[in-house]
């Protein structure tokens, strides 16, 4: 009778056990105690570009910036983190904002300021009217390929009501991206004179750094990446809008094998400056010059930066450390 009983209470158990093991497994507490015996693969590092003791090619830009998009790691810097004006480089900062506070098919409706901002301020334009409505998507390759401030004004009155509103949201993100040597006045990059003396409004200004963050982050999104690689588009008209037949600004697309993107910039006080990222089969490189004398310069100046940041020797690694499990 024993033997019995306890051949019934074995079986029993037995019994639980079977059932018990597989609801351990998707359970928090049963995934935890499978995943210490099966650990989630640790990714193996990126191989980092070494810059040590190599120093940058001597070029004509005064102030310049690389920068490993990869692995973060800084290969150049020139002057990087001084507070400049940077043109209309700043449209960087406008389109992600578009595409992210937007839909690509909302329609920009082009107010008469958007037109002023170019005909009292000599700004560069996509040759948009007042009343033209174009898709988000098609504005931002306005924004981009010929740097139009017409096409800057009329998203910042779409997406916040007033360009005023829209620079608001531009520190904002500045601030969020830790951007900490940004500030905007405007979002299209053009300087503004204020006082009787019209000397240049101080508050507008970033450094070859942060622009670097600022694409890197921007490049993530991959319309973003789509539109800056972009060297003609055109425009049919439609009831809504005239035809428009843009071409880049950006010179280096056409004249440097692997280059893609990303935005040109000049204004007297900002010189000749030139955001710019290429790739090769290790890395992603995204370079900044600003304060260039001639407009030619910084497509000179670029690829030589490339081709030195993309022959630095690789080195290993910092190890990750293992995490212990608990």
């Amino acid at each position: 009778m024993k033997r019995y009983i306890v051949a019934t209470v074995l079986f029993v158990l037995a019994i639980e056990i079977i059932l018990i093991i597989p609801l351990m497994i998707f359970t928090p507490v049963g995934t935890k105690v499978v995943d210490t015996f099966n650990p989630t693969p640790t990714p193996t590092p990126m191989p980092v570009l070494s810059s040590n003791g190599l120093t940058p090619p001597a070029i004509k830009s005064p102030v310049m910036y690389l920068l490993d998009a990869d692995t973060n790691n800084v290969l150049a810097n020139v002057r990087g983190n001084e507070r400049l004006p940077i043109a209309s480089t700043t449209k960087i900062m406008t389109a992600i904002i578009a595409l992210e506070k937007s839909k690509p098919d909302q329609i920009v409706e082009v107010k008469e300021d958007a037109v002023k901002e170019v005909t009292e301020n000599l700004g560069s334009n996509a040759n948009l009217k007042a009343g033209d409505k174009v898709r988000m998507i098609d504005m931002l390759y306005g924004l981009m390929i010929p740097s139009g401030d017409d096409a800057a004004i009329a998203i910042a009155d779409t997406i916040s009501g007033s360009p005023a509103n829209f620079v608001k949201l531009m520190n904002d993100y500045a601030h969020k991206l830790h951007l900490n040597n940004t500030h905007y006045i405007n979002p299209d990059g053009l300087t503004y004179y204020i006082g009787a003396d019209k000397k240049p409004d101080p508050n507008e200004y970033s450094t070859a750094a942060d622009l670097a963050q600022l694409t890197r982050y921007a490049l993530q999104n991959p319309i973003f990446a789509q539109i800056i690689q972009i060297q003609h588009y055109q425009l049919p008209a439609t009831a809504d809008h005239g035809a428009f037949n843009w071409v880049t600004t950006n010179d280096l697309l056409q004249s440097y094998p692997g280059v893609i993107g990303v935005k040109t910039g000049f204004t007297v006080e900002a010189g000749s400056c030139l955001v710019f990222a290429g790739r090769d089969v290790r890395h992603t490189l995204i370079g900044v010059l600003l304060q260039g004398k001639e407009k030619t310069d910084r497509f000179t100046d670029a690829p030589e930066l490339l081709q030195w940041g993309f022959a630095l020797p690789l080195r290993a690694p910092t190890p990750t450390p293992t995490p212990k499990n608990k």
